[in-house]
């Protein structure tokens, strides 16, 4: 199994599950909650819950629970959201266009600086309040501006055609809603895959499953 630091990537995954159940107890005023009730919550066992927040230092009280503000906190500076990291966004089709639009990246780890497209009819226009460049300008704007990040939002193809000069320009992290395997190509990387298929095909999986 894929580990960071020795802690394993199910356990990291399941950080931000934490981080937002977490963040929502807080905002209704749960002051502390038990590992049996965050368990609960999350879907998993309470031996889990106690297993994966002593792999970063624990953060309970015996016979008290955990403060639900201090682990929201704790999680928050793991996962490292306050680091505001710089990004930008290539591709500004339907998925680009949801993904400028309905995540809040400063609540997320990122500012999103700047977002490319090669449609003449788009280049130009507005998005998530960014004016929209030509992709042909990301490697000269990735080269005067610090970019920690670039959002991948365009077909397998097009990622092969810019992966290679995006990497010759020292970028190294890639959220990446193609199905081009980077970390294949380029095994320094930091990729995050998005599979939207298959999580569909999963629903589908359980669904069939459900009836037979």
């Amino acid at each position: 199994m894929a580990k960071s630091n020795g802690i394993s990537m199910s356990v990291i995954r399941r950080l931000p599950r934490y981080y937002r159940f977490l963040t929502e107890l807080h905002s209704e005023g749960v002051l502390k909650i038990s590992s049996t009730n965050l368990a609960s919550i999350m879907n998993v066992t309470a031996s889990q819950v106690r297993q994966d927040l002593n792999c970063f230092g624990g953060f309970g009280h015996q016979g008290y629970g955990y403060c639900v503000e201090d682990l929201k906190n704790e999680i928050e500076n793991i996962l490292g959201l306050n680091n505001s990291y710089q990004a930008v966004l290539l591709g500004a089709g339907n998925l680009g266009k949801a993904v400028a639009r309905h995540i809040n990246f400063s609540e997320r780890g990122f500012q999103l600086t700047a977002i490319f497209d090669r449609d003449p009819e788009k280049i130009g226009t507005e998005l998530g309040g960014i004016i929209i460049k030509n992709d042909n300008e990301i490697y000269e704007y990735c080269r005067q501006n610090k970019t920690d990040a670039v959002f991948l939002c365009i077909p397998k193809n097009s990622v092969e055609n810019v992966i290679d000069k995006l990497y010759e320009l020292g970028i190294r992290n890639f959220w990446n809603f193609s199905h081009y395997d980077i970390a294949k190509v380029y095994p320094d990387t930091v990729v995050e895959n998005v599979h939207m298929s298959d999580s569909l095909m999963t629903l589908c999986y359980r669904i069939n499953e459900r009836q037979k």
